[in-house]
Protein backbone atom coordinates (compact mmCIF):
# COMPACT_ATOMS: atom_id res chain seq x y z
CA UNK A 1 0.00 0.00 0.00
CA UNK A 2 1.56 3.40 -1.06
CA UNK A 3 1.61 5.85 1.47
CA UNK A 4 0.61 9.69 0.42
CA UNK A 5 4.15 12.20 0.94
CA UNK A 6 3.50 15.24 2.70
CA UNK A 7 2.92 18.17 -0.17
CA UNK A 8 6.09 19.87 1.26
CA UNK A 9 8.78 18.94 3.51
CA UNK A 10 11.95 20.88 4.57
CA UNK A 11 14.85 18.50 6.18
CA UNK A 12 17.30 20.06 7.99
CA UNK A 13 17.47 23.39 5.82
CA UNK A 14 19.68 26.18 6.52
CA UNK A 15 20.50 29.43 4.23
CA UNK A 16 23.76 31.46 5.07
CA UNK A 17 24.77 34.18 2.95
CA UNK A 18 28.65 34.50 2.11
CA UNK A 19 29.96 38.01 3.27
CA UNK A 20 33.36 38.45 5.63
CA UNK A 21 31.10 37.80 8.56
CA UNK A 22 28.53 34.99 6.93
CA UNK A 23 24.86 35.54 8.02
CA UNK A 24 22.60 33.12 8.89
CA UNK A 25 19.18 33.81 7.32
CA UNK A 26 17.12 30.27 8.54
CA UNK A 27 18.84 27.43 10.35
CA UNK A 28 18.07 23.93 10.44
CA UNK A 29 14.60 23.91 9.64
CA UNK A 30 12.04 21.03 9.82
CA UNK A 31 9.06 21.55 8.14
CA UNK A 32 6.25 19.17 7.45
CA UNK A 33 2.84 20.42 5.75
CA UNK A 34 0.05 18.60 4.66
CA UNK A 35 -1.81 18.88 1.49
CA UNK A 36 -5.15 21.38 2.30
CA UNK A 37 -3.49 22.93 5.71
CA UNK A 38 -3.75 27.02 6.00
CA UNK A 39 -0.70 27.82 7.69
CA UNK A 40 0.60 31.25 9.07
CA UNK A 41 4.34 31.88 9.51
CA UNK A 42 4.90 34.95 11.91
CA UNK A 43 7.84 36.36 14.32
CA UNK A 44 9.66 38.73 14.79
CA UNK A 45 11.14 41.48 12.57
CA UNK A 46 14.67 40.29 10.93
CA UNK A 47 13.32 36.43 12.20
CA UNK A 48 13.72 34.70 8.80
CA UNK A 49 9.90 34.25 7.64
CA UNK A 50 10.34 35.87 4.09
CA UNK A 51 14.06 33.91 3.47
CA UNK A 52 11.76 30.83 4.57
CA UNK A 53 9.00 31.34 2.28
CA UNK A 54 11.40 32.22 -0.65
CA UNK A 55 13.55 28.96 0.25
CA UNK A 56 10.18 27.00 0.38
CA UNK A 57 9.08 28.55 -2.81
CA UNK A 58 12.41 27.61 -4.87
CA UNK A 59 13.18 31.42 -5.21
CA UNK A 60 15.97 30.64 -3.26
CA UNK A 61 18.11 27.54 -3.01
CA UNK A 62 19.68 26.59 1.03
CA UNK A 63 23.02 26.29 1.88
CA UNK A 64 22.36 22.89 3.05
CA UNK A 65 19.31 20.88 3.60
CA UNK A 66 16.50 18.97 1.16
CA UNK A 67 13.19 20.52 0.03
CA UNK A 68 10.42 18.50 -0.98
CA UNK A 69 7.34 19.43 -3.11
CA UNK A 70 4.66 17.31 -3.81
CA UNK A 71 6.86 14.29 -3.71
CA UNK A 72 10.01 15.68 -5.50
CA UNK A 73 13.61 16.22 -4.35
CA UNK A 74 14.49 20.06 -5.27
CA UNK A 75 18.22 19.85 -4.50
CA UNK A 76 20.80 19.65 -6.98
CA UNK A 77 18.70 20.74 -9.56
CA UNK A 78 19.37 23.74 -11.85
CA UNK A 79 17.75 26.84 -12.66
CA UNK A 80 15.44 25.83 -15.24
CA UNK A 81 13.92 22.38 -13.70
CA UNK A 82 13.36 24.63 -10.71
CA UNK A 83 11.74 27.39 -12.51
CA UNK A 84 9.00 24.67 -14.25
CA UNK A 85 8.37 23.25 -10.60
CA UNK A 86 7.39 26.66 -9.70
CA UNK A 87 5.49 27.55 -12.60
CA UNK A 88 3.52 24.53 -12.67
CA UNK A 89 3.35 23.75 -8.71
CA UNK A 90 3.27 27.27 -6.79
CA UNK A 91 1.23 30.50 -6.83
CA UNK A 92 2.94 33.37 -5.27
CA UNK A 93 1.17 36.40 -4.29
CA UNK A 94 2.94 39.57 -2.69
CA UNK A 95 2.20 42.67 -0.32
CA UNK A 96 3.02 44.32 -3.33
CA UNK A 97 1.35 42.88 -6.44
CA UNK A 98 3.19 43.11 -9.69
CA UNK A 99 0.75 43.18 -11.58
CA UNK A 100 2.15 44.89 -15.06
CA UNK A 101 0.78 48.04 -15.94
CA UNK A 102 1.04 47.57 -19.47
CA UNK A 103 -1.59 44.59 -19.56
CA UNK A 104 -5.49 44.37 -18.56
CA UNK A 105 -6.43 42.56 -15.82
CA UNK A 106 -7.29 39.56 -17.43
CA UNK A 107 -4.16 39.44 -19.48
CA UNK A 108 -2.59 39.48 -16.29
CA UNK A 109 -3.91 36.45 -14.91
CA UNK A 110 -3.56 34.80 -18.56
CA UNK A 111 0.35 35.63 -18.40
CA UNK A 112 1.42 32.20 -16.05
CA UNK A 113 -0.62 29.87 -18.66
CA UNK A 114 0.65 31.73 -21.25
CA UNK A 115 4.17 30.70 -20.22
CA UNK A 116 3.54 27.39 -19.31
CA UNK A 117 1.76 26.58 -22.70
CA UNK A 118 -0.50 23.83 -22.14
CA UNK A 119 -3.26 25.18 -23.19
CA UNK A 120 -4.67 26.61 -26.30
CA UNK A 121 -5.11 30.53 -26.01
CA UNK A 122 -9.24 30.19 -26.40
CA UNK A 123 -8.76 28.25 -23.11
CA UNK A 124 -6.46 30.25 -21.32
CA UNK A 125 -8.76 33.02 -21.78
CA UNK A 126 -11.92 30.86 -20.88
CA UNK A 127 -9.84 29.61 -17.15
CA UNK A 128 -8.57 33.47 -16.50
CA UNK A 129 -12.04 34.81 -16.80
CA UNK A 130 -13.90 31.67 -14.41
CA UNK A 131 -10.63 32.89 -12.26
CA UNK A 132 -11.69 36.31 -12.00
CA UNK A 133 -15.26 35.39 -11.58
CA UNK A 134 -14.86 33.70 -8.56
CA UNK A 135 -12.95 36.05 -7.17
CA UNK A 136 -15.86 38.59 -8.05
CA UNK A 137 -13.46 40.35 -10.74
CA UNK A 138 -15.39 39.93 -14.24
CA UNK A 139 -16.28 43.19 -14.48
CA UNK A 140 -13.20 44.31 -13.95
CA UNK A 141 -11.16 42.32 -16.65
CA UNK A 142 -10.46 44.71 -19.22
CA UNK A 143 -9.13 47.22 -17.46
CA UNK A 144 -5.63 48.50 -16.40
CA UNK A 145 -4.05 47.77 -12.55
CA UNK A 146 -3.54 51.36 -12.28
CA UNK A 147 -7.62 51.70 -12.59
CA UNK A 148 -8.42 49.38 -9.68
CA UNK A 149 -8.26 49.67 -5.65
CA UNK A 150 -5.90 48.05 -3.50
CA UNK A 151 -8.21 45.40 -2.72
CA UNK A 152 -8.93 44.47 -6.22
CA UNK A 153 -5.49 44.30 -7.52
CA UNK A 154 -4.42 41.98 -4.69
CA UNK A 155 -7.73 39.75 -5.62
CA UNK A 156 -6.36 39.87 -9.44
CA UNK A 157 -2.68 38.68 -7.81
CA UNK A 158 -4.89 35.91 -6.31
CA UNK A 159 -6.02 35.05 -9.62
CA UNK A 160 -2.88 35.01 -11.02
CA UNK A 161 -1.40 32.69 -8.12
CA UNK A 162 -4.05 30.12 -9.32
CA UNK A 163 -3.78 30.26 -13.32
CA UNK A 164 -1.83 27.22 -13.60
CA UNK A 165 -3.99 25.44 -10.65
CA UNK A 166 -0.75 25.22 -8.19
CA UNK A 167 -0.57 22.83 -5.65
CA UNK A 168 0.74 25.25 -3.40
CA UNK A 169 0.12 29.25 -2.82
CA UNK A 170 2.77 31.07 -1.19
CA UNK A 171 2.29 34.74 -0.08
CA UNK A 172 4.26 37.50 2.06
CA UNK A 173 2.65 39.84 3.99
CA UNK A 174 -0.35 39.54 1.27
CA UNK A 175 -2.40 42.03 3.09
CA UNK A 176 0.05 44.29 4.23
CA UNK A 177 -0.91 47.25 1.98
CA UNK A 178 -4.75 46.71 2.79
CA UNK A 179 -7.48 48.23 5.36
CA UNK A 180 -8.67 45.81 7.55
CA UNK A 181 -12.07 45.17 5.35
CA UNK A 182 -9.59 44.32 2.44
CA UNK A 183 -7.79 41.96 4.55
CA UNK A 184 -10.44 40.41 5.58
CA UNK A 185 -11.61 39.40 1.86
CA UNK A 186 -8.31 38.00 1.52
CA UNK A 187 -8.01 36.02 4.65
CA UNK A 188 -11.11 34.36 3.74
CA UNK A 189 -9.99 33.67 0.07
CA UNK A 190 -6.80 31.89 1.51
CA UNK A 191 -9.19 29.84 3.94
CA UNK A 192 -11.69 29.07 1.49
CA UNK A 193 -8.55 27.54 -1.07
CA UNK A 194 -7.29 25.60 1.31
CA UNK A 195 -10.90 24.69 3.07
CA UNK A 196 -12.70 23.76 -0.20
CA UNK A 197 -9.93 23.36 -2.83
CA UNK A 198 -7.46 21.44 -0.91
CA UNK A 199 -4.62 23.45 -1.47
CA UNK A 200 -1.90 24.19 0.60
CA UNK A 201 -1.69 27.95 2.01
CA UNK A 202 1.49 29.00 3.66
CA UNK A 203 1.31 33.17 4.45
CA UNK A 204 3.93 35.45 6.03
CA UNK A 205 2.16 38.02 7.83
CA UNK A 206 2.33 40.08 10.88
CA UNK A 207 -1.66 40.84 11.37
CA UNK A 208 -2.72 38.55 14.36
CA UNK A 209 -6.38 38.65 12.78
CA UNK A 210 -4.79 36.87 9.99
CA UNK A 211 -2.63 34.89 11.95
CA UNK A 212 -5.80 33.56 14.18
CA UNK A 213 -7.70 32.55 11.18
CA UNK A 214 -5.19 29.73 9.69
CA UNK A 215 -5.14 26.62 11.09
CA UNK A 216 -1.76 26.45 12.15
CA UNK A 217 1.24 28.67 13.07
CA UNK A 218 4.73 28.50 12.48
CA UNK A 219 6.31 31.03 15.17
CA UNK A 220 10.02 32.15 13.74
CA UNK A 221 13.09 33.25 16.50
CA UNK A 222 16.29 33.74 14.75
CA UNK A 223 16.06 32.02 11.94
CA UNK A 224 14.99 29.21 14.30
CA UNK A 225 11.52 27.68 14.71
CA UNK A 226 10.15 28.73 17.94
CA UNK A 227 6.98 27.18 18.02
CA UNK A 228 4.35 24.81 15.53
CA UNK A 229 0.88 24.67 16.84
CA UNK A 230 -1.61 23.88 15.09
CA UNK A 231 -5.41 24.91 16.27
Amino acid sequence: MSVERPLLEARGVTRILPAIVPVTLVHDIDLVVEKGEFVSVTGPSGSGKSSLLYLLGLLDVPTSGEIFIDGIATSGLGADALAAIRLAKIGFVFQFHFLLPEFTVIENVMLPMRRLGALTMDDIRTRAGALLKDLDMSDQAEKRPDQLSGGQRQRVAIARALANDPVLILADEPTGNLDSRNSKIVQEIFAQLAREQGRTVIAVTHEESFARSTQRNVYLVDGHIARDERR
